[in-house]
């Protein structure tokens, strides 16, 4: 076993993890994570896709004793005070939500693009969500949310 401490969340949390656990298997079987989704299982669909340090890395391809010491936001830690984050609302408002299983994984490749370019044009869209893989909405309705979000978001500032 190897010791690691890490930020969930915004909650600081001590581990025991083997040698082999990745953080996917971590987040979810072990600290109750849902949202965050196991997809192919080799790093190329993106529905398993967290912050670490503010940047998208694919849970299911990170070993969790790799992360010690690290900044990981899964979708669960957007929420505040019971208040959507204005990508969650976007989302929802935009209809990009079909089956739901991409949508964690895709609001945080956002999110990350979005505190870099509060204002991304199409291609900046394109290129930041270029890893998340959704088989459901043909992508239009992706964009629009992101669009909804950035200008809600540089509205709120």
């Amino acid at each position: 076993m190897i010791n690691i401490t890490l930020t969930i969340n915004g909650i600081v949390r001590t581990l025991a993890v083997l040698p082999e656990e990745r953080l996917l298997d971590v987040l979810r079987d072990r600290l109750g994570l849902m949202g965050t989704k196991e997809g192919c299982g080799s790093g190329d669909c993106g529905a398993c896709t967290v912050l670490m340090n503010g940047r998208p890395v694919t849970s299911c391809m990170v070993l969790a004793a790799t992360v010690d010491q690290a900044d990981i936001l899964t979708i669960e830690g957007l929420e505040q005070d019971g208040k959507l984050h204005p990508l969650q609302q976007a989302f929802i408002d935009e209809g990009a939500v079909q089956c739901g299983f991409c949508t964690p994984g895709m609001i945080l490749s956002s999110l990350a693009l979005l505190q870099e370019n509060p204002d991304p044009d199409e291609e900046a869209i394109k290129r930041a969500i270029a890893g998340n893989l959704c088989r459901c909405t043909g992508y239009a309705r992706i964009f629009a949310a992101i669009k909804t979000a950035a200008l809600r978001m540089r509205s709120d500032a």
